[in-house]
């Protein structure tokens, strides 16, 4: 505790780290004021049965992604989602369209070219999902949700829909300006911590909601609740490990003689990632699934019926199948894309080095591309099982709200951003020559960020 203490002594010390998380939470305060701003028109006391159906299903996990503003009809109501929609769609351009590829390879010039991209695709994006999401907003609303100063409501116009479409755009545009800032002026990974925001601001009513249902049901309750604890204490363990396991390759580099010095004659090791995709895979199978309930218009999953019928349906059979084996399949993808072993190879050969028992060169890349499949295997099924948690503890009776919180998107983004600002802060006190957060002063990131 004392050395707890001593550390937040520390980091109010250091006056760039102050400035930094003081602006974050700046930050933060606006995007979680913004959630409940409603779009003008639209009586922000008549949103219960919109409210209701935003619990559960697809439209559950939106509304917790953008931290409740979906199911208050905000202007933040699609959120940060877009963004990273438009920003998976340009990582996939980048792996196969020769264009893209080009730009990647400018520097910065290239990556401006490509976040200017991002943005206008993202406009496309939100221009696509705000009249589904209003239409949905409509139906869930009463007839008396009419505010007597805006009554086009009733009979929408074109007025009420141009202005509530581009209100959305504002909205998402701003929450990923906002994340941005975070990234260039705060503690970093803007637009991840933006989504953590959201997914920890559901967490307090999840489990409130979770302790009544359980004390409802007397004293056998009370125990379901602890052992449903103990349950997502050993998941939350297996998320980090998975994030933070490595496989160590050990890498020989032979002696040269340059002068009067000698150099290599030493061993090293080279980290390969259990799981080097990170929590893009789910991202990627998530994008696609929301598909679905995005062409449906955000109806309620009951009123579907039929293929989009299954795959809204987060409990299902079918929409876990298929989430379950796309996560496999986008890990080996991603992971393929992003750990060019041939590279790796030609590295370790320039620098005189060698793995032991292993000819330099092709045999080597043979020999790391035999190793990551291997390793991301049992990496890629945990990381799809983590992912079809939630629908797993819903069939032992855990409320949907809180059963979100046992996996998916929502579990490995939290310990992913958690980390990576934990070692945001780490990094400038060890700089500025402070104790860091642990003993050993390192604290593993992930990869793969958004």
């Amino acid at each position: 505790m004392n050395r707890l203490i001593e550390t937040i002594r520390n980091i109010f010390k250091i006056e760039e780290l102050r400035k930094r998380i003081l602006f974050t939470i700046l930050i933060i305060l606006i995007y979680r004021f913004g959630s409940f701003v409603v779009i003008p028109g639209i009586d922000p006391n008549k949103l219960s049965a919109l409210q209701d159906s935003s619990t559960q299903g697809l439209l559950g996990l939106l509304n917790m992604f953008s931290g409740g503003a979906f199911g208050n009809a905000s202007v933040f109501a699609l959120g940060i989602m877009p963004y990273i929609t438009a920003s998976i769609i340009i990582q996939l351009l980048g792996m196969a369209v020769p264009y893209f590829q080009r730009m990647q390879k400018e520097g910065e010039s290239g990556r401006k070219k490509l976040n200017q991209i991002m943005r206008y695709l993202t406009v496309i994006i939100v221009a696509i999902q705000a009249p589904g999401y209003i239409k949905n907003v409509l139906v869930q609303l009463p007839n008396e949700a009419v505010t007597p100063f805006d009554p086009y409501v009733s009979s929408p116009g074109f007025f009420f829909w141009f202005s509530s479409v581009v209100l959305l755009i504002a909205g998402t545009l701003l929450v990923m300006w906002l994340g941005e800032k975070i990234t260039d002026k705060g503690i970093g990974n803007g637009i991840s911590l933006i989504i953590m925001i959201g997914i920890i601001a559901r967490l307090p009513g999840a489990f409130v909601g979770e302790c009544a249902a359980r004390f409802a049901q007397g004293g056998t309750g009370l125990l379901v609740l602890v052992i449903e604890l103990i349950v997502l204490f050993f998941v939350m363990v297996g998320t980090i490990a998975l994030v933070q396991g490595t496989r160590k390759i050990p890498v020989q580099y032979a002696k040269r003689v340059v002068g009067n010095r000698q150099y290599g004659g030493v061993r090293q090791y080279i980290p390969l990632k259990v799981n080097a995709a990170g929590v893009m895979p789910i991202i990627f199978a998530q994008a696609i699934m929301f598909l679905p309930i995005t062409v449906a218009g955000f109806r309620q999953t009951e009123e579907l019926s039929g293929f989009i019928a299954a795959f809204t349906n987060i409990n299902g059979f079918w929409y876990n199948f298929a989430f379950f084996l796309m996560i496999v399949a986008f890990t080996y993808f991603y992971t393929a894309v992003t750990m060019n072993t041939n590279q790796m190879a030609e590295d370790i050969k320039k620098n005189g080095g060698f793995i032991p028992g292993v000819k330099p060169g092709k045999k080597t890349a043979e020999y790391l591309d035999t190793i990551m499949s291997r390793i991301t295997l049992p990496g890629a099924i945990f990381l799809a099982i983590v992912a079809i948690m939630p629908a797993l503890v819903s069939l032992m009776g855990v409320t949907s709200a809180f059963a979100h919180f046992y996996g998916g998107t929502s579990l490995l983004i939290l310990v992913g951003v958690v980390l990576d600002t934990l070692q945001q802060i780490e990094s400038h006190l060890l700089m500025h020559h402070y104790d860091g957060l642990t003993k050993t002063g390192r604290i593993k990131g992930r990869v793969g960020r958004m």
